[in-house]
């Protein structure tokens, strides 16, 4: 039978360090299926997080050779015979053990963003385009890996004054729903710090759901925002006849 050779990470963010491990490769394995044979054959005290190992609950994410990964859609037909498998937790958020991150932080954002706001007389008929828009960012399982990209975040730990693409996605959800009458123009340039984003799409390539963060979520609230606060005309026109939500 082939076997892979994994390289996992093992211990805290003191003392943290890579240990090999074999195992072998049946027809239709993945990654996180390998973490498991090591935890039920080599190393129970192994820690990882995960649940529905069908893509959608975003528990398993963490970094294989090098790249964000959700662990149960990365085949391990993917990778060469003979390939070393590098497994990591996300370096963007403290490791707890092993491949466990804490990644409270993330819901603690959310709490910040101004939740859902229609008006007391919202005609509530839906029409086929505006769930066309907006159901794309529903698609968000929040497995984190585009915050785990973002340079930002990533390079730079600026969680002081960026919320990140995954906060960007949750909150274009929002100026976009129809029924939506809160202009949150403000928040998103002064607290999100949109404009710490330079627009590299890595945060795209990543998702799992294919959500595109970049071109569907960022850039349109980026133009909001341009709009808003430095548009000369439009800035004007805010003057005199007082700002008014945009439909994006």
């Amino acid at each position: 039978m082939r076997e892979a050779t994994l390289s996992v990470f093992r211990g805290d963010k003191d003392t943290g360090e890579f240990k090999t491990y074999k195992v072998p490769i049946e027809e239709g394995m993945v990654v996180l299926d390998a973490i498991h044979y090591i935890q039920a054959h080599e190393d129970p005290e192994l820690a990882v997080r995960w649940n529905c190992k069908a893509a959608k609950c975003g528990s398993c994410s963490a970094e294989v050779n090098g790249r964000p990964s959700l662990m149960c859609k990365t085949r391990m037909d993917h990778f060469a015979d003979g390939e070393e498998i590098r497994v990591e937790p996300l370096h963007t958020f403290p490791v707890i053990k092993d491949l466990v991150t804490d990644v409270s932080w993330n819901y603690e954002v959310n709490k910040r963003i101004p939740g859902f706001t229609p008006a007391p007389d919202a005609d509530w008929t839906f029409y086929q385009e505006d769930i066309e828009r907006v159901q794309e960012f529903r698609k968000c399982i929040e497995c984190f890996l585009c915050q785990d990209v973002c340079h930002v975040l990533r390079d730079h730990d600026r969680k002081d004054a960026f919320f990140g693409p995954r906060f960007l996605v949750r909150t274009a959800g929002l100026e976009m729903h129809p029924m939506d009458t809160l202009n949150r123009a403000e928040f998103i340039k002064d607290q999100e710090g949109i404009g710490f984003c330079n627009i590299t799409k890595c945060c795209s390539e990543v998702c799992p759901e294919e959500i595109h963060i970049t071109d569907n979520a960022i850039i349109p609230l980026k133009e909001r925002v341009v709009d808003e606060f430095y548009d000369p005309v439009m800035m004007i026109w805010n003057k005199i006849f007082g700002k008014k939500k945009q439909l994006v």
